[in-house]
């Protein structure tokens, strides 16, 4: 199945490559990023697109964890 994730980063060296790393270590393939700096210059928001077959309760929760991770909101894709 198919999930849209937007998150809220802290701009910091490598927050890109952690997010990507902990949804392939949790079973879910990238398929898509999208991001832009936020106005203050001290975040970015970033729109990614996953697919797999675990629930992605446990991809939301490791996320979360992240120190970079400020805010992440999962939804299925139709």
């Amino acid at each position: 199945m198919r999930y849209q994730l937007d998150l809220t980063l802290r701009r910091a060296e490598g927050a890109l490559v952690r997010v990507l790393g902990t949804a392939e270590r949790r079973g879910f393939a990238p398929l898509s990023v999208d991001g832009d700096a936020r106005d203050d210059g001290d975040r970015w928001h970033l729109r990614m697109t996953v697919e797999g077959e675990r629930e992605p309760e446990g991809l939301l929760q490791q996320l979360a964890k992240l120190y970079d991770c400020l805010a992440v909101e999962m939804q299925p894709c139709r």
